[in-house]
Order: structure tokens, then C-alpha cells, then sequence
């Protein structure tokens, strides 16, 4: 993760209340000394026929909602502005949003996007929509997503690295995870928490018992024993400031996010991976689960050379008109 200094906010609704990723994105760019850039997408559907009916033209109806939302934009920005940041505002009309923000990331060279986690009818509501899953997925850069609303003081960072470099998971990941959990923690004066998952030993019972039994062996004490020299080892090799180290006995998907909870970590810092050409990242299951499960900010970082594949063209308003009724 490269130095911040250009940070893009994606607002995801103006007329919100309370802006979370607006109040921890501005807490970012003071430590960093980095500008930001509110940005709004509109990507609601116009209908043609609503139009018609209000006489107002496309290119009147666009241009009065877009200056109607650089005007909240710019309200949000004058408080931030009183803490001595550089702030812009922008708004385009383009869809779908994940896609929109992408693009204007690009075009401004942004160097970490702040985004609010979008509402799902989950019962939990700390888990990902389809557009936070999106944006994660093509994001040119490293996204945090905000959970939760309370601003950040002193947070404990934690991040989850794999010193074997197992299941294809990329050498160069570990290091950015490292890279960019010591300048987050660096930046926002919280303790650095770096931790790695042994999966338990199992024996899978073929008779009347459906359940995995757990079986606690020697092995399994040397294995951990294994696995804490190598992340002693892994650690040492980077400049970081200071931090404490874990081996976690359990299966990610369970003992991340109990880790994260135990720890009262206020952001985990993850890794995006693909095994396809990055045609979908965050491969697999447990990495998705791990994600919806933490009840805290998360950081997604992917290792070098990743490039996107959302198009670079605007799309402009999405319009829909209803197919006329009459006969003839």
C-alpha cells in the first residue's frame, strides 16, 4: 500500500444524518496530510415518462440534480474543511454505483477509496450488500469499508497473513497486509495485531455421527508450535511498528472475527486474491464469510498489478420508459 494521499469518499447518500466514512476518511487524511474528494454517484433509474410529465427535458432534469448534489456536497465539505483538509467535490451521473466509484477512482488516481457499508435485510447488520462485495472486487485500489459509526481513537489494527503462503495465496499479498496494517496503525496511533489461523486436526467419522470429531494431538501442539516460528519469522522481515503476534487454533471463518472481537479491533486489515485472471476476487467461501462476519471496519488491500476491468467510459443517467399502452 503506497503512501495516502489522495483519499475518494463515497458518499452514498447526501442527505444522511450522520457520515461515518466521511468523519474516519477526514481523520485518515489529517494524519496523512492527504486531500480529499467527496463523490457521489447517481445512479438512481429516471423514468422517461416522469419526464414528460414534470415538461422538463433530460439534459435540464440532469444538470438540476447534479447541481442540487454538488450543493450537499459542498456543505459536507465545509466542516471538514474547518480541520485544515484540502477537500474537493464531485458527482457524475453513472451506474451502477460500485462501477461509478471505480471509475472515479481512475480518473483521479486515487490512492485508497472510504466507503460506507451499504443496508442489507441480513439479521446482522454489520454484512456486505452486493455493492460493497462489487466494489471490493474492482476497486483499483485499497477500500475501507466502514461498519460502524464511532470515529476511531487510538484503534487496535489487526491483520490476518498466511507465512506459509498455502492454498495459492500470493507471497507479495502477506507483505502488502503488513505494509498496510503498520501505516494504518502508524497513522491513526492504534496497537498492531498480526495474527495466523492453524485449522484443527479432524477426523471425520464414517458411522451415525454427522459431526467432524476435533482431535487434540501432539501433532496438533506442533503444528501451532510450527506455525508461530514461521510468522516470527515472516513479521521480522518487514519495518513495522510495534505490535503482538497470535497463532489462532481454529478455521478462519470462526476464529478471525472471534479474534477481531476479543481484541476490541476497531478495523482487520484483509487480503483479496484471485486464482482466474482476478475475474473474481475474494475466492471462496471462507474468505466472504470472514468478511461478512467481523462486526468492525475492514481494509482490503490486493497485492501489485492488480487492474480492473470496469470499463473506463461513463455510462451517463439509466433511463427507462414504460411501453405506451395505447392501440391503435
Amino acid at each position: 500500500m503506497q503512501p495516502i494521499k489522495k483519499i475518494l469518499v463515497a458518499i452514498k447518500d447526501v442527505d444522511a444524518r450522520s457520515m461515518p466514512a466521511v468523519r474516519k476518511a477526514a481523520q485518515l487524511a489529517k494524519a496523512s496530510k492527504a486531500t480529499l474528494e467527496l463523490f457521489h454517484a447517481l445512479s438512481d433509474t429516471v423514468l422517461v415518462d416522469a419526464l414528460d410529465a414534470r415538461r422538463i427535458s433530460l439534459k435540464d432534469y440532469e444538470s438540476e440534480r447534479l447541481a442540487k448534489t454538488l450543493k450537499r456536497l459542498e456543505v459536507i465539505a465545509k466542516g471538514v474543511r474547518k480541520h485544515d483538509i484540502e477537500v474537493t467535490c464531485a458527482a457524475e451521473w453513472d451506474y451502477p454505483p460500485a462501477e461509478a466509484i471505480v471509475r472515479r477512482a481512475l480518473r483521479t488516481k486515487a490512492d485508497l477509496i472510504v466507503a460506507e457499508r451499504h443496508a442489507t435485510r441480513h439479521v446482522a447488520k454489520w454484512m456486505l450488500a452486493y455493492t460493497d462485495w462489487e466494489l471490493l472486487r474492482q476497486a483499483p485500489c485499497p477500500v475501507l469499508l466502514v461498519k460502524l459509526p464511532k470515529p476511531y481513537h487510538r484503534p487496535v489494527v489487526m491483520t490476518a497473513i498466511d507465512p506459509f503462503h498455502e492454498n495459492a495465496k500470493p507471497a507479495r499479498l502477506d507483505a502488502a497486509l503488513l505494509q498496510a496494517s503498520g501505516q494504518i496503525a502508524t497513522l491513526l496511533k492504534g496497537p498492531l495485531r498480526i495474527v495466523h489461523c492453524v485449522a484443527p486436526s479432524t477426523l471425520i467419522t464414517a458411522n451415525w455421527t454427522a459431526s467432524p470429531i476435533i482431535i487434540d494431538t501432539d501433532r496438533t501442539a506442533e503444528a501451532l508450535k510450527r506455525a508461530r516460528k514461521a510468522l516470527v519469522a515472516e513479521v521480522a522481515r518487514y519495518p513495522l511498528p510495534s505490535h503482538r503476534l497470535a497463532v489462532l487454533h481454529g478455521s478462519p471463518r470462526e476464529a478471525i472475527p472471534s479474534a477481531a472481537k476479543a481484541e476490541k479491533a476497531s478495523l482487520v486489515v484483509m487480503g483479496a486474491i484471485s486464482r482466474s485472471g482476478f475475474k473474481r476476487l475474494l475466492v471462496g467461501n471462507t474468505a466472504e464469510a470472514v468478511l461478512d462476519a467481523l462486526n468492525c471496519d475492514v481494509l482490503v488491500v490486493k497485492p501489485g498489478r492488480f487492474q480492473t476491468k470496469v470499463p473506463r467510459r461513463t455510462r451517463g443517467a439509466q433511463l427507462m420508459a414504460f411501453p405506451s399502452t395505447m392501440t391503435g
